[in-house]
């Protein structure tokens, strides 16, 4: 009897989506390029279960119901270009590829046309939820035609996390979509970790809280509407956990030097591309790119100096003003991301629903949190708002709360706690809330030194003025 599901790349994500799919009633064929993995995998976690291990990928297809469903779980790049150059002559019309890495979405778009034009189907599908996710339920993305996701549907709507309004899954949208949403989910994320970062930096070096105290602050802060989420639960336990070599808190025996695979880094430029400003998002990226520069900022310590002491005053009333900090600035991230996608959905007519993106965000994911009912919400209310920070869900919250922002932002400047990502926050607040900004001189100086022009606040027109003429004159 033939497979229900196929899955090629038997990495941890491979290993555990494919589980997750045979546990929930689909058997499947998988198939890995070193035959070593796939036969550990039949050895130890796939023992007992209905799969069937392949070792060409001839046998992999052979062993599939048609039309076939092909998840492609390889890393990003050529060797998903590679591994569909392989499977396309094996296939026939109807056949389905789904690429589950974080492709980059423009690539997707390219892989959607050229399958689709050869009568083979082709989803690109965002995967979030790292190991654990993948294997009890991620959230998923998949972007591709409809008729292709209605083809996965039955699978992915059980395998995918499972919130109170339904499966952490939709159809996102045509071509390179899903992809596109992971990417800004990523860049979300980025903004999210620099943000906790920041405030534990702020509690551990100006406010002299140690580890456990850091954990009682966090594992509070998770039980309360605002920050309830998967990344400061982690955040709690994380500062549990003591070095057996050294006895100290293992997170101060890290190195602090951040990785990055890259999404958070797309983010950015396509923001740029866009025209979209995501300060946080580029703040966090930034954040990582100079912690890399790790014996360069070592020798540089010994050699500039700058403010240092500690807060004096009541330490409980300034971490309550921090937790403000870290949720006003939140929201500062997720309506960039949102604003985002939204020109992103009109630019290449994704036709995304901001709401349902929220809604799958809600379970499985890295970013899953209590407030994206906020965020589904305001939307629901209101498809065509242009910025969370509009929404009366989080407006009030701000209001509420800036002058805690305010206070901690100052704080951190006059005892120089670099937080890039809470400055950048309150910076993209102001900016957005001001009616009239300094960007009158810009181009004012962009005229005088390149004739480009402007217009002018009491009438219609294109103006240009001749400055140096019009200054030898005064």
């Amino acid at each position: 009897m033939a497979q229900s599901f196929g899955v090629i790349g038997l990495a941890v994500m491979g290993e555990n989506i494919a589980l997750n799919v045979e546990r929930n009633g689909f058997p499947i064929a998988v198939y890995n390029r070193s035959p070593e993995k796939t036969e550990a995998f039949m050895a130890n976690r796939a023992q007992g279960k209905n799969a069937v291990a392949a070792y060409s990928l001839e046998e992999f297809v052979g062993a599939l119901e048609r039309p076939r469903r092909i998840l492609v779980m390889v890393k990003a790049g050529s060797p998903v270009d590679a591994v569909i150059g392989q499977l396309k002559p094996l296939l026939d019309d109807g056949d389905m590829i789904i690429d589950g890495g974080n492709s980059l979405y423009e690539d997707t778009e390219r892989r959607v046309k050229e399958l689709e034009s050869t009568g083979l189907r082709f989803i690109g599908m965002g995967v979030s939820g790292g190991e654990e996710g993948a294997l009890n339920g991620p959230s998923l993305m998949p972007g591709g035609t409809r008729a292709a996701y209605e083809a996965i549907e039955p699978i992915v709507t059980k395998i995918a996390a499972q919130v109170s309004d339904g499966p952490c899954v939709t159809y996102i949208g045509p071509g390179g979509s899903g992809h596109y949403v992971k990417m800004v989910h990523n860049g979300i994320e980025y903004g999210d970790m620099q943000l906790i970062a920041e405030a534990y930096d702020l509690m551990k070096n100006v406010l002299g809280l140690n580890h456990q105290q850091l954990h009682e602050v966090f594992a509070e802060w998770n039980t309360t509407d605002e920050l309830d989420s998967f990344l400061v639960e982690i955040t709690a336990d994380i500062f549990t956990q003591i070095d057996d070599e050294t006895g100290k808190p293992l997170v101060e025996m890290i190195l602090d030097t951040a990785g990055q695979k890259g999404t958070g880094r797309w983010t950015v430029i396509n923001a740029l591309e866009q025209g979209v400003s995501i300060p946080t998002i580029t703040a966090a990226v930034n954040a990582r790119i100079i912690s890399a520069i790790k014996a360069e900022r070592v020798a540089a310590s010994k050699q500039i100096s700058g403010p240092s002491g500690r807060f004096e005053g009541d330490t409980k009333a300034m971490i309550n003003k921090i937790r403000d900090a870290l949720y006003c600035s939140k929201i500062c991230s997720y309506a960039q991301g949102m604003a985002l996608l939204r020109q992103a959905s009109d630019a290449f007519g994704y036709d995304l629903n901001l709401s349902e993106c929220a809604r799958i965000w809600k379970g499985g994911c890295i970013i899953r949190a209590r407030f994206l009912n906020k965020i589904q919400h305001a939307f629901n209310e209101d498809p065509k708002l242009p910025n969370l920070l509009l929404a009366p869900e989080f407006k009030q919250t701000i209001l509420d709360r800036q002058s805690a922002w305010r206070e901690v932002v100052a704080m951190a400047a006059q005892l120089g706690i670099p937080v890039p990502a809470f400055s950048a926050s309150l910076d993209y607040f102001d900016s957005y809330r001001r009616d009239r900004l300094p960007q009158n001189l810009t181009q004012a100086q962009r005229d005088y030194f390149g004739a480009h022009t402007y217009e002018r606040v009491d009438k219609e027109g294109v103006f240009h003025t001749e400055w140096m003429q019009e200054t030898a004159q005064v």
